[in-house]
């Protein structure tokens, strides 16, 4: 029997669809909408973790953790960060997804750019990610970009912040409502 070959047009309608985007609806001391472009050419790995984990359901619900002003908001924690949990242990979690190998690029740690959190080592990032309040070049080259807030930079502004030089939240922290992948 005749099989024809597959051509690329066949075989990127048989693929997905890759996401271009999250709407993250937080609540809390902050609410509203964050609209993040997500970047699948410079960080394709990630941004696929991510977006099947948003996907899932995975984040909704999961806090804010560590947040400390004039830096970052830092959420994600798909394991132990979910409203209600044992917050002294949110942060130091992930997914049942595998870690990542590090997606560097030259894109600047500015204002508004979200990126992957992980430990010492450049290959742990896994469900964690953070946006910034400011520009910080130090984490240039250091952490996977992986997208830039495109609307509610005044909801992230408002996100309830932390103390101490960690950032931990104190008391009841903000909270991703729920995370939709957008096309």
């Amino acid at each position: 029997m005749f099989k024809p070959a597959l051509t690329a047009t066949m075989l990127l309608a048989a693929g997905p669809a890759l996401a271009t985007g999250l709407e993250i609806e937080v609540a809390g001391e902050s609410s509203g909408t964050i609209t993040i472009d997500l970047l699948e050419d410079v960080a394709p790995q990630h941004v696929e973790q991510i977006t099947a984990l948003a996907e899932a359901g995975a984040y909704d619900g999961v806090v804010f953790h560590r947040v400390i002003d004039g830096f970052m908001a830092q959420t994600g924690d798909v394991e132990f960060g979910k409203l209600g949990d044992d917050m002294r242990r949110a942060g130091t979690g992930g997914s049942d997804r595998p870690d990542l190998p590090a997606e560097f690029s030259d894109i600047p740690y500015e204002r508004g750019i979200v990126g992957m959190a992980r430990s010492q080592n450049p290959d742990s990032a896994n469900s964690q990610f953070f946006i910034m309040f400011n520009d910080y070049p130090s984490l240039n080259g250091q952490y996977t970009v992986v997208g830039r807030v495109t609307d509610g930079m005044d909801v992230v502004d408002a996100i309830k912040r932390g103390e101490g030089p960690n950032g931990a939240v104190i008391g009841e922290p903000d909270r991703m409502v729920k995370v939709t992948v957008t096309e």
